[in-house]
């Protein structure tokens, strides 16, 4: 089972832009194993649209979600730089560092960095 959740992507966001970002927690019903990914695209107008998108996608795979907050991304692909950002007006704000964290183990050879500024 263990393998099974480390199959899902720690990481999917856009390539190139600034867009809005979660921090979700997967969870095996019952507790146990869990795991947090990061979730962001520029196609989701508000945080709860990215959600909306992953729960049931993970609930498929038998997994419980829970939103930890939101921010933005700042993602340079040209620069390979990430900037982690700002926060969810419906979420709040997710822990950063946590992202970042994530985020250092997909971009090896980035710089990424985070902040509570707002833009």
């Amino acid at each position: 089972a263990a393998s099974a959740m480390a199959a899902v992507r720690a990481v999917e966001i856009d390539p190139e832009g600034t867009f809005k970002y979660i921090l979700v927690r997967l969870q095996r019903p019952g507790g146990g194993e869990q795991r947090d990914i990061v979730r962001g695209t520029k196609a989701a107008e508000f945080h709860n649209h990215i959600f909306e998108k992953v729960n049931p996608e993970m609930e498929k795979l038998g997994y419980e979600c829970k939103c930890l907050g939101g921010g933005k991304i700042e993602h340079n692909s040209k620069d390979k730089k990430i900037r982690v950002f700002g926060l969810s007006t419906g979420y709040g704000k997710a822990d950063h560092s946590v992202t970042v964290e994530i985020l250092k183990k997909e971009y090896t050879d980035y710089e990424i960095t985070w902040s509570d500024d707002k833009k």
